[in-house]
């Protein structure tokens, strides 16, 4: 690897800081340069949110993301529109099919559909999506380590919220197997 541009969006409440947060602070336990731009709109709970990631062997310059994305994950239909474009030529369009029926027309990038929020719901974690397709994009581009993610998981949600780690595990494996 040596530089990932990654946007995560989606509505308020989905997970997209998170995963985008769990990326970044991933990163940095490797020892790799990041950024992490959060974008919000004008609620964050059921507004619509998204963040900008960039996970590098090199310095990052800027921490902006825009029509240069190599990953985009869309955990929504509004944010499949606003950002399917933004995937370079070669690059990774993940798109959560549970609650987005439609399809890409792109041809010139891998697009991968993620039934997150029912494969979520099948092991009783149902505000485990964002991990599941956090599991699917490690899979097919493995910006850092699955293991990393454990720490990250502590450093972006806190050791109180430790009894929840298996079953964001489990969330995060079941991503990967849906890929």
């Amino acid at each position: 690897m040596n530089t990932e541009k990654l946007i995560c969006a989606g509505f308020g409440g989905q997970g997209v800081m998170s995963m985008g947060m769990m990326i970044a602070y991933s990163g940095m336990i490797e020892n790799k340069h990041v950024s992490w731009c959060p974008s919000y709109g004008p609620e964050m709970r059921g507004g619509t949110a998204n963040c900008s990631v960039i996970v590098s062997d090199n310095e990052v310059a800027s921490p902006i993301v825009i029509n240069d994305a190599t990953i985009v994950v869309v955990m929504n239909l509004p944010s499949f529109k606003k950002f399917e474009s933004a995937v370079k030529t070669g690059g990774l369009l993940l798109i959560n099919s549970s609650l987005i029926s439609e399809k890409s027309s792109r041809t010139d990038i891998d697009v991968k559909y993620i039934n997150a929020n029912h494969i979520a719901e099948d092991i009783n974690a149902s505000k485990a999506a964002n991990m599941v397709m956090l599991g699917a994009l490690i899979k097919l581009k493995p910006i850092v380590e699955v293991e990393t993610l454990t720490k990250a998981f502590l450093k972006v949600f806190g050791e109180d919220k430790a009894k929840f780690l298996p079953m964001n595990e489990e969330a995060l494996s079941k991503g990967a197997m849906a890929v």
